[in-house]
C-alpha cells in the first residue's frame, strides 16, 4: 500500500462516511458547477511532488493517467520508476514495468474502497457534488477560473489531513493535499483531453 500513498496520496479523501450537505436556497459553488466538464473519458498527464516532513529534498513522479467514470483511474507513472495503478470500484492493482501484477486492495476485504474511489474519481473529475458532501468547501478569489479549499468534515478525516486545496478551469488542474503528519502533496494535471469519447480495446483491457 506504501506504493499507491507515494503516488495517490488523495486516497484518504473517503476513510470516513459521507455526510450529505443538506439542501441551500442559493449554491455557492454553482458557478464552479457550472465550469468544471462532466465528460464519460478524461486523459492527460501529471506531475506530482511529495514534501515528506523532515526530509528537504520533494519526492517527483510523473506519468499520465486515464480516468473513465465507468471503469475507473488508470494512473501510469513514467517517471522515475515505470509502474501502472489501476483504481476501479472493486480493487486497487499494480502493475510493474516486467508484466508482473498484484491486488494492492480487494474490495471484498476493505468494504470502504467504493467509497474511498469515489472519491478519487470526484477528485479528478472535478465531482463538486460529490466533494461537498465530504467536506466543507471554501471558495477563493481566482482570475479566468476557481480556486478552493476542502477541510474534512469528521475526525477520522481529519487525522489523516488537514486540508486539500483545489484550483482549475475547465478541468482540475492543480491539487495540494496536506496530511496531518506535515507531508505535503502537490499534483498538477496537464495535456488533458476529452476525445476520443470511448476507450480503445487497448484500454478496456488494463481495467481486467
Amino acid at each position: 500500500m506504501k506504493t499507491i500513498r507515494g503516488l495517490m496520496s488523495v486516497l484518504v479523501l473517503a476513510v470516513a462516511g459521507v455526510v450529505v450537505l443538506p439542501a441551500a436556497a442559493a449554491d455557492p459553488l454553482a458557478q464552479v458547477r457550472a465550469q468544471v466538464a462532466q465528460v464519460p473519458v478524461l486523459r492527460g498527464e501529471f506531475a506530482q511532488e511529495k514534501q515528506v516532513a523532515g526530509f528537504k529534498n520533494p519526492l517527483r513522479s510523473n506519468g499520465r493517467f486515464l480516468l473513465a467514470r465507468d471503469k475507473g483511474v488508470l494512473w501510469t507513472t513514467t517517471a522515475p520508476f515505470p509502474s501502472e495503478i489501476v483504481i476501479t470500484q472493486d480493487r486497487i492493482l499494480s502493475r510493474q514495468r516486467d508484466g508482473s501484477r498484484r491486488v494492492e486492495v480487494d474490495g471484498k476485504q476493505q468494504p470502504g474502497l467504493r467509497s474511498v474511489n469515489a472519491m478519487m474519481f470526484a477528485l479528478m473529475s472535478g465531482d463538486m457534488k460529490a466533494l461537498t458532501s465530504t467536506f466543507d468547501v471554501k471558495e477563493e478569489p481566482a482570475a479566468g477560473g476557481w480556486k478552493m479549499t476542502l477541510v474534512p468534515r469528521s475526525r477520522q478525516l481529519a487525522q489523516a489531513f488537514t486540508s486539500v486545496r483545489l484550483s482549475g478551469d475547465r478541468y482540475v488542474r492543480d491539487v495540494e493535499l496536506r496530511e496531518a503528519n506535515g507531508d505535503l502533496t502537490r499534483l498538477r494535471f496537464s495535456g488533458i483531453s476529452e476525445a476520443p469519447a470511448a476507450l480503445s480495446r487497448d484500454e478496456a483491457a488494463r481495467f481486467d
